[in-house]
């Protein structure tokens, strides 16, 4: 069930909102409305317009663009706490990606002029969004750089790094906390789905992680961070 009240939601304190003040959560909480997506359902689509913010409150989303060839290429992941949407309400323009729910997801959504009207009264709201948007043109900056230095091999763990420092892991403290296609983990990584794959029997064999089925298991996140970091 989404909680409707922004100072009891513990996703909050990931968010763009984490340091606003109490009356402006209390606006935002009387304004936004909930959402819950099934897994593969489509939140917004390439090419929309859009007509406000989405945060999530809980679920794991991916955010993809199709290329000139009709390839799916996935741009971000998306976690608790993300905002979505925010770029192409800057730029006021249509979305350049689509979203789409790798799990169930419950998000919450804030008409345009509103969100523009919160940022206008809070500064520590637009502090946050301005960080925001600097960690993601930093981010953007890495993954080209690593596009064409590094070898497809570090790639991929780094990418299974990443994503266990941003979902975490399961109860068994080993499975990386989300499920991916190998044709999802490809599109991160930048590769084919049958390299991605030759690649991760082969991180299997070196005793770095263990396959089943879609799970992915972490020998040793330590391992993995000392591979990466001797190329």
């Amino acid at each position: 069930m989404i909680n409707t009240n922004c100072l009891e939601c513990g996703s909050r304190k990931l968010s763009i909102f984490s340091k606003c003040s109490p009356s402006t959560l209390q606006k935002v909480s009387s304004i936004k409305q909930g959402y819950t997506i099934k897994k593969g359902e489509d939140l917004f689509h390439e090419g929309k317009h859009p007509r406000g913010l989405f945060c999530v409150q809980n679920g794991k989303l991916k955010v993809s663009q199709i290329g000139k060839e009709g390839k799916e290429q996935i741009v971000h992941l998306i976690k608790n706490g993300d905002p979505m949407g925010h770029r192409a309400l800057f730029d006021d323009e249509i979305y350049s990606c689509s979203a789409i729910a790798i799990d169930k997801s419950q998000l919450c959504f804030i008409p345009k002029s509103s969100f523009f009207n919160l940022l206008a009264e809070d500064h520590s709201l637009h502090t946050e969004v301005t960080r925001l948007l600097a960690r993601e043109l930093k981010e953007a900056e890495q993954n080209i750089t690593n596009t064409g230095q590094l070898s497809v091999e570090i790639r991929l763990i780094n990418t299974l790094i990443k994503l266990c420092k941003s979902f975490g892991f399961e109860e068994d403290q080993i499975t990386i906390n989300v499920k991916m296609s190998r044709s999802d983990l490809a599109n991160l990584v930048g590769t084919s789905r049958e390299t991605v794959t030759r690649k991760l029997y082969q991180l299997e064999k070196k005793k770095l992680i263990r396959l089943h089925r879609k799970n992915i298991q972490i020998s040793s996140l330590k391992a993995l961070e000392t591979t990466a970091s001797i190329w």
